[in-house]
């Protein structure tokens, strides 16, 4: 059973977002939260696998407790799905930089959205709908490149060829298995070189590791597919 926390200050988004979850054979809502402090002390107290977290609300903002969950060692295992009326560029930007493992609006199909709790409990990252990744795509593409010759992190140089090219392409939102399909390797070998990079680069998720991947440059906008099936 995946165990769920909602985490909105709209009593009735909450009771419909309990109502399609509790709905689910496999799911199971545990706790609400009103505000993002609460968000906070409930993941605490509850340690669900899955927080469904709105990024707007009253005194603390859904990137900040996301930030503070996700910083936390005691709740390493608990997982983000940020939740959004509106998409922004610089909120996907923000929530998936503060750890979010996915990130969603608001209209998403019922069946999409319990699918992402599915997706993000097994530990993969909500690279979905197509929309996220061109808008992270934009964002780091938009961003000011610093002067002069560019240094790489260490973390990026410690990956090997092969890890390069596997971040790229994770970063073009391909899955497992569409990276098995690329490099003709199998999908067992493709994962191995995800979770290797994925260490090495200190990226908790996929989520993050697309975000390290354009932050540092491994990844550009001009080579960036965004007609690629999203990364699960």
């Amino acid at each position: 059973m995946i165990r769920v926390l909602l985490a909105d200050d709209q009593g009735l988004v909450r009771a419909g977002l309990r109502a399609l979850l509790d709905g689910a054979d496999d799911l199971a809502v545990v706790g609400e939260a009103a505000n993002g402090g609460m968000a906070v002390a409930l993941a605490r107290e509850l340690r669900p696998d899955v927080v469904l977290m709105d990024i707007r609300m009253p005194d603390v903002d859904g990137v900040t407790a996301t930030r503070r969950i996700t910083d936390d060692p005691q709740l390493s295992a608990v997982r983000v799905v940020m939740l959004t009326t509106f998409v922004e560029e610089e909120d996907v930007f923000a929530a998936l930089r503060s750890g979010a493992s996915g990130f969603l609006v608001k209209d998403a199909e019922p069946e999409e959205l319990v699918q992402a709790v599915r997706i993000v409990a097994r530990g993969d990252a909500l690279l979905s709908p197509a929309v996220t990744r061109a808008v992270i795509r934009r964002s780091v593409g938009a961003a000011p490149r610093p002067a002069g010759p560019r240094r790489e992190p260490p973390e990026i140089a410690a990956l090997t060829a092969r890890e390069r090219e596997v971040v790229r392409l994770v970063a073009e939102g391909l899955s497992n298995e569409g990276i098995a399909a690329r490099l003709v390797v199998s999908p067992l070998t493709a994962k191995t070189h995800v979770s290797r990079a994925m260490a090495k680069v200190g990226a908790r998720d996929r989520a993050q590791l697309v975000v390290v991947a354009y932050q540092s440059g491994l990844a550009t906008a001009d080579g960036y597919s965004p007609g690629s099936t999203p990364g699960q």
